[in-house]
């Protein structure tokens, strides 16, 4: 998975389709994760609906923690159990990947959720100890300035998570990795991804970037802002080299040209080979010939 997760920050970074190029992770490396139940999932808030003091977003598989005025927390669960604690029930425990390991403990229903994030010395036969535990709700609708800064992100997190299960699950295949990109990104439902929905696809990437690094909400608004600009130059990027029809939107099928089925390469058996130097030099000679008609320089 970690494999996956490289090649789809490259993919979103340079041109949305590695996805596609991204092998399964081998069954043994994959281990099962309970999902995190979907009455807890969505969105949690901590104070009053008009002004909280922060918000929560659960996902199956990941919780993101963002105060109104503090650094982002995202736990992205790499392994996950459930426990009971004496005289407080069972909780769900999510548990981070990297040196720390992270934990948070979840329980509650559709509409009240408590958590718990214990220190890392906590052992875990103790879980939750005297670690306090917060208490949210849920809202109508997010604060129209929750989801100005973080509503796009909070979406594609949730992509991610399918991003990752259709290219590199033990059941992923290169038609299934494209057909969910496409599905994931396709705002207009149409099927087919415009340069505007490629670049919002980046942008949330690079709000998941930034929310990762636990940046507060002024880095993730300066995330967002370079998100936007590199977000527009990525998705023409991708256009300008994807698009084979011309009509400005990519489809599953030029997603996956030569990607998710590969061409049947037979070749010809009649002439000799050339000499690669010499392809060489003519394909350099003809990037410097359209670099100095098509690109002026």
């Amino acid at each position: 998975m970690a494999t996956l997760r490289v090649a789809l920050v490259a993919g979103l970074g340079c041109c949305v389709v590695a996805p596609v190029l991204a092998q399964p992770a081998p069954v043994a490396a994959q281990a099962t994760l309970l999902p995190v139940p979907q009455a807890l999932r969505g969105a949690w808030f901590d104070g009053e609906c008009t002004a909280p003091r922060a918000m929560l977003q659960v996902t199956a598989r990941a919780v993101v923690r963002l105060p109104a005025d503090g650094p982002a927390r995202l736990i992205r669960f790499g392994e996950t159990r459930r426990q009971q604690a004496a005289g407080q029930g069972e909780w769900h425990i999510g548990i981070g990947r990297g040196a720390e390991a992270p934990r948070i403990l979840l329980r509650g229903e559709a509409a009240a959720l408590q958590t718990a994030e214990p220190d890392a010395k906590l052992r875990d036969d103790r879980l939750p100890g005297d670690t306090p535990i917060a208490s949210w709700r849920r809202c109508p609708s997010p604060p129209p300035s929750f989801a100005a800064l973080h509503g796009e992100g909070l979406a594609f997190l949730g992509s991610l998570e399918v991003l990752e299960a259709a290219c590199g699950g033990m059941a992923a295949s290169p038609a299934g990795c494209v057909a969910a990109l496409v599905q994931e990104g396709d705002v207009s439902g149409d099927k087919l991804l415009s340069v505007a929905e490629i670049a919002r696809m980046v942008r949330g990437m690079t709000w998941v970037l930034a929310a990762a690094e636990d940046a507060a909400p002024e880095g993730v608004m300066a995330a967002g802002g370079g998100g936007l600009l590199a977000g527009v130059a990525i998705a023409r990027f991708a256009m300008e080299s994807l698009d084979y029809d011309g009509d400005g939107k990519l489809s599953v099928a030029e997603l996956g040209q030569d990607r998710a089925v590969f061409a049947r390469a037979l070749g010809s058996e009649a002439g000799r080979p050339l000499r690669l130097e010499g392809v060489q030099e003519g394909v350099t000679l003809l990037r410097t010939l359209l670099d100095s008609t098509i690109l002026g320089q």
